[in-house]
């Protein structure tokens, strides 16, 4: 059951044939889709069974696997402290025809909406219970402890990735090592977290990561809305003020501001603002 397409590298679920897919996983998982439930993203797909759960499914290339496996949502399910949706099952699956593997976890439904996209435009209404609720998050995951190493953009981190992603759009004389590592959830933006109820949900990628990844990744997400990425500056500042928790902003900034940087995107100003603060308060440390 493989979807009709020339290389596994072009694929875009969000136009690709998914029926087969979603029979596969259906059968597997002894479930129902409910109809005009299905979400669809490049990389994954999302639906609602007939038993009141939700399952993502998604396609990812054999060399984005690492040693660790890809469970990451169904190792999650033991984050004790940690606001999510509960883990129920999962089914995985080596494609016949392509170097690619097929995962799809079950869990509970949302406890709300998501907020909104990756990167919002507009400030969302958030109760201060929800900033309670994702500062209790962050602190009890960074908490724990687990061999995972966070994969951002399935992309495996570490202190070479790290000093390589700041120096190429930020060359200078500041030390780039990272002196704490701590469970992230590592692709935390507006489109995986819910309200009014805080949740945080998508998985796969969690594991160590510099200190402040989370919080850093979550003040890009929001640099189009100033008042926003002050807030989520103001609740996360133990991040923001340590070591770590800056060079994760400049590593932020290098992601937005790098090679494939829009001209038109509205957080360029503001991360080249804030990275030229931090260079200099690295280079006095």
């Amino acid at each position: 059951m493989t979807l009709p397409v020339s290389t596994s590298q072009a694929v875009d679920l969000r136009v690709q044939p998914v029926d087969d897919v979603l029979d596969r996983v259906a059968w597997s998982l002894q479930v129902r889709f409910r109809p005009g439930t299905v979400v669809r993203k490049r990389r994954s797909v999302g639906a609602r069974t007939d038993r009141e759960t939700w399952i993502r499914i998604e396609r990812r290339l054999l060399d984005k696997i690492t040693d660790q496996g890809w469970n990451g949502a169904e190792c999650a399910a033991r984050l004790d402290g940690v606001a999510q949706p509960t883990w129920r099952a999962g089914v995985v699956w080596r494609d016949a025809s392509e170097p690619v593997m097929w995962r799809a976890d079950e869990t509970d439904l949302l406890p709300a909406a998501p907020v909104g996209n990756a990167i919002l435009s507009e400030a969302p209404e958030l109760p201060d219970e929800w900033w309670e609720g994702f500062n209790a998050s962050l602190d009890a995951l960074a908490t724990h402890q687990t061999r995972r190493v966070a994969t951002p953009d399935t992309e495996t981190i570490t202190q070479t990735s790290v000093t390589e992603s700041i120096g190429a759009v930020f060359p200078g004389d500041f030390d780039t090592t990272v002196r704490r590592w701590v469970p992230a959830h590592a692709d935390l933006n507006w489109a995986n977290v819910t309200a009014p109820v805080f949740s945080l949900f998508d998985w796969e990628d969690w594991g160590n990561a510099p200190q402040g990844l989370d919080s850093a990744s979550l003040w890009g997400s929001s640099l189009a809305v100033p008042s926003l990425a002050d807030r989520v500056r103001h609740e996360r500042r133990r991040d923001f003020e340590s070591r770590d928790g800056k060079l994760m902003t400049l590593f932020v900034c290098s992601k937005i501001l790098g090679p494939y940087a829009h001209p038109e995107d509205p957080r360029l100003e503001p991360a080249r603002r804030m990275a030229g603060q931090v260079i200099e308060e690295l280079q006095e440390d």
